[in-house]
Parts: C-alpha cells; sequence; structure tokens
C-alpha cells in the first residue's frame, strides 16, 4: 500500500519586511489560472490589529515548472462594507477562487469577519483584477436550524453546475457553519451536544438555483437544500474538519484537500494544543454530496519550525490548489496553504491512478 503524501516544495510568500500589510502575516491564499495563463495567488494580508485585506500576487517559476516565488500586484478586496468591518480588526479573509464556467466568470468565496462575527461573502470577476462584490451568502433553514445567523468559514465553489438533491444542475457551495457547542475549544471536554447530531465542526454542501422563479431572477448566494458531507472520523481530525482547496475534477472524482484538527492532552503545567493537518478527499463525480475515498492519514502535518512556530502554532492550512496541466502531468497538483498563520508554503501532490492501492 502507498501513502499518499504532500511532498513540500518550499515557502512562496512571507512577510514584506518594512510592509505595514503585512506585519501580522501573509497566509492562506486563493491560487487560479487567469485568463493569461499566469498563476496568481490570492493570500490574506494581516495587519497590526488583526486587519486582514485579500492580496494579488503572480507566481514565478524555476525552469523546472517548480513555484519559486511571487511578484506582489496590489489589493484585492479592501474592507470596506459595514460586513467586512470590525472595531477590533476584521476584514477579508481566506479567500477561496473558482473559474464558474458555465458563467464564465471567476468567483471569490471569502470570510468577511465584521462585529457580528464570521460570514460566508462572494465576489465575482472576469479577469481577476477587479472584483464586484454580491454580498453575503445566505442560506435557508435547516431541519428547524437556522443558518444565518451562525458563523460560517471555509467556503469554495464547484466549478461546474452539480445535480442538487432534486436533479437540476445547480451552483453548490462547500462551507463550514459554526454551530454553538461545536467548536473545537467546546468540544474537547465534553462529546454530546443538544444542538446537532452531529456535535463538532463538519463539511457541509448547499446548492443556490440559478433558474427563475416566476417573475423573480435567480440570486447567486442564495443557498438551499443543505447536506452534511463529511464529519470527523480519524484521530488526526477527531475535533473538527473544514474544506480547504476547492474541488477539482480528476478521473477518479472531484479532489478535494480538507484540513483536520486534534489535540494534545492537556498537562497540570500546559494547556490542550490544537494541532491542524490536511487529509485528502474525493466526490463522486456523478452525486458530489458522496465521499468515495478519504485518506485515513494526514497527507500533511505541521512537522518544519515554520509550521509549529508562528501566529498560530503547530498549522498547515491548504486554501490553494493548482493542477499542473501545464506540464503535461494531470495528475500532478501544486497544493498552497498557510503555514502557522504567518507564511505561505508550498507542495506537490503526485494522484495515484487507483487510490484504493493507497
Amino acid at each position: 500500500m502507498v501513502d499518499i503524501v504532500l511532498h513540500r516544495l518550499g515557502i512562496i510568500m512571507e512577510p514584506e519586511p518594512g510592509n505595514l500589510m503585512e506585519t501580522e502575516g501573509v497566509l492562506n491564499p486563493a491560487a487560479i489560472r487567469g485568463p493569461d495563463g499566469a498563476l496568481y495567488l490570492f493570500p490574506r494580508l494581516v495587519s497590526k490589529g488583526n486587519y486582514s485585506r485579500i492580496g494579488i500576487a503572480r507566481v514565478c517559476f524555476n525552469d523546472t515548472g517548480d513555484p519559486v516565488a511571487v511578484e506582489r500586484l496590489g489589493i484585492a478586496l479592501e474592507p470596506e462594507t459595514d460586513y467586512e468591518k470590525h472595531p477590533d480588526g476584521g476584514g477579508c479573509e481566506d479567500p477561496r477562487i473558482t473559474f464558474v464556467e458555465s458563467l464564465g466568470l471567476y468567483f471569490m468565496t471569502y470570510v468577511a469577519f465584521s462585529a457580528h462575527g464570521p460570514r460566508i461573502a462572494l465576489a465575482t470577476s472576469a479577469n481577476l483584477f477587479k472584483w464586484e462584490r454580491l454580498g453575503l451568502a445566505t442560506f435557508t433553514p435547516y431541519k428547524g436550524i437556522e443558518f444565518n445567523g451562525v458563523d460560517n468559514k471555509d467556503s469554495c465553489l464547484f466549478p461546474q453546475l452539480i445535480p442538487c438533491p432534486s436533479g437540476h444542475p445547480e451552483l453548490a457551495i462547500i462551507h463550514r457553519p459554526i454551530f454553538p457547542g461545536t467548536s473545537p475549544e467546546e468540544t474537547i471536554e465534553k462529546n454530546n451536544s443538544t444542538y446537532m447530531d452531529e456535535h463538532k465542526e463538519s463539511i457541509w454542501i448547499s446548492y443556490c438555483s440559478l433558474t427563475p422563479h416566476g417573475d423573480e431572477p435567480p440570486v447567486i448566494g442564495r443557498f438551499t437544500s443543505h447536506h452534511h458531507l463529511a464529519v470527523p472520523v480519524n484521530g488526526w481530525e477527531e475535533l473538527k474538519i473544514g474544506c480547504g482547496t476547492p474541488p477539482v475534477l480528476t478521473p477518479q472524482g472531484w479532489l478535494i484537500i480538507y484540513h483536520g484538527v486534534c489535540g494534545q492532552e492537556a498537562t497540570t503545567t500546559t494547556p490542550r494544543k490544537l494541532t491542524y493537518s490536511a487529509g485528502l478527499m474525493i466526490l463522486s463525480k456523478d452525486e458530489p454530496s458522496n465521499v468515495i475515498y478519504r485518506s485515513p492519514k494526514p497527507i500533511l502535518a505541521p512537522e518544519l519550525t515554520l509550521e509549529r512556530v508562528g501566529a498560530i502554532a503547530n498549522v498547515v492550512f491548504p486554501t490553494g490548489i493548482d493542477q499542473r496541466s501545464d506540464l503535461g502531468t494531470p495528475n500532478r497538483f501544486d497544493v498552497y496553504f498557510g503555514m502557522a498563520d504567518n507564511r505561505i508554503g508550498v507542495a506537490r501532490l503526485d494522484l495515484p491512478d487507483d487510490l484504493n492501492n493507497s
């Protein structure tokens, strides 16, 4: 049996000395190919007071095709709206970007952090350099549970319309609602919650219809038909899981890299510490609400000093992925990830043809 692992290629971006917009870190970038074929990163830039912007940078490659550096190009989103502003920090955080083929647009999902807490926001672009906000995503209730007033993070869209539970092709989003009582800090000491059947932070999938209802046009960003996609099952992800990279269609199905969180036991002198690692999940091509493969062990865990020491210790947090078809190797994927909430690393994934033997 062959273990699937991510092979580190190096650090791709870290705070620029003297750059006040990056004093508290550069992390958790979106990664997407532009209309010109170049690869662009959209890192979260954190300035003093935990104030976050979303930057834009072009990735530079060496002669063998490996990413080695970035060229900073400016700011993609600056906190401007009420839902992005917080008196003690806030801003625009942790973007993921998908090119939705049928709509001919790039869609950015990101965390808008205001006084009400983190919420999912959306923006669109035709060229990656000019973005139009669509506002906060909205969600219909689920079995009597209200989604709209709940904190929500780690969202990304599928690049194609996929079948919703009724069979109609719709725009689908993966996300991680944070219901009361489900955070790692709340579940470390207890195993039960009366609020949810599954009482840990998990990965959900929801759908947005693009079909007009009567005289009303479709609203991009209004999601319904919620489905609990995956819950923590392994020791390395015992406290919570959340989506990392946007889905990429492969011969095996929809590939996503996700994160899982576990905790080290507390001692009399030290509190329990959280560890963020990365795993791999494959969703059915025809029914993406079905998980058909899930890596039993982490494919990347915080091992390097720069992954274990930083703004948040013991964190590898994948958010960007680039399928390297440009090199003639469609089974190779470069995965971009945050390192201890301070800098950005990149690692190589070679996806086996047969996951059952992995």
